[in-house]
């Protein structure tokens, strides 16, 4: 079986080379909701670009015993995507995270744009939105079977997104108001891409000046409105085929 189609489980840190154990909820998901037993193989993933194939040695009810064959580190892309997503209202939201997740983002970013429906304040309730959001990034991952989980950062300002504009090498602004195609628009081949998808309510005009004051770039995606849940997922895709990231 190839590593494609093994379940992975992660860890904090990745054992050695020999006899490990895997214990915990990812042990009691292995051994009782996937019911792996000896002989059958698995990945083991820190998150952070470090896998492990294991065999099942012993199996018991809330954990495998496992023989560590062969371990090794993938590195990140040279081009990096982050995700400056807008706050969705419900499980959208998640929904974008998840897709993006899977189209390979390499970090999130909840942007509070001002025509969000979705607010997190800073008590309890913002972080809880917040952990679901990485939450879902964890689980998105493991599903595509990534060796990079994406951070997702803390909740940010216009003002703090026109921050990390500066600092990216180069920020798309998506906007169905921009004339120039996003397969048009040169981009670099290293370093770090800004992706921002604006909120259902579109981004205002406010918002769009300090992005672009910032250096950033508005661009079209393609001839249909997309939704703020989707969109990030098919921008990913576009940028997957036009740069080395899927090569």
């Amino acid at each position: 079986m190839s590593e494609s189609s093994l379940p992975v489980f992660t860890v904090d840190q990745l054992p050695a080379a020999g006899a490990t154990t895997l214990d915990g909820p990812e042990g009691k998901h292995a051994a009782t909701v996937r019911r792996l037993r000896p002989g059958e193989h698995l990945l083991l993933s820190d998150r952070r670009g470090g896998l492990a194939r294991c065999e099942v040695t012993a199996a018991a009810k809330d954990e495998l015993q496992l023989a560590v064959l062969e371990t090794w580190r993938e590195p990140q892309p040279a081009l990096r995507v982050r995700l400056a997503q807008a706050l969705v209202k419900g499980d959208r939201g998640e929904l974008a995270v998840e897709l993006a997740t899977e189209a390979g983002v390499d970090a999130v970013v909840p942007w509070r744009a001002s025509r969000c429906v979705a607010k997190w304040d800073d008590g309890p309730r913002g972080a809880k939105a917040l952990a679901r959001w990485r939450s879902t990034a964890q689980q998105a991952a493991k599903q595509a079977r990534r060796a990079w989980t994406p951070e997702v950062a803390e909740p940010v300002s216009t003002k703090q997104l026109a921050a990390l504009v500066g600092q990216a090498d180069a920020t798309l602004v998506l906007h169905e108001s921009a004339t120039e195609p996003m397969a048009s628009v040169e981009l670099p081949e290293s370093g770090e891409l800004l992706l921002v998808v604006g909120p259902e309510g579109g981004i205002t005009r406010e918002e769009l000046a300090a992005l672009t004051e910032a250096g950033a770039q508005v661009v079209r995606l393609g001839p249909t409105v997309l939704r703020a849940s989707t969109a990030a997922a098919v921008a990913l895709g576009a940028l997957g085929v036009r740069t080395d990231r899927w090569s």
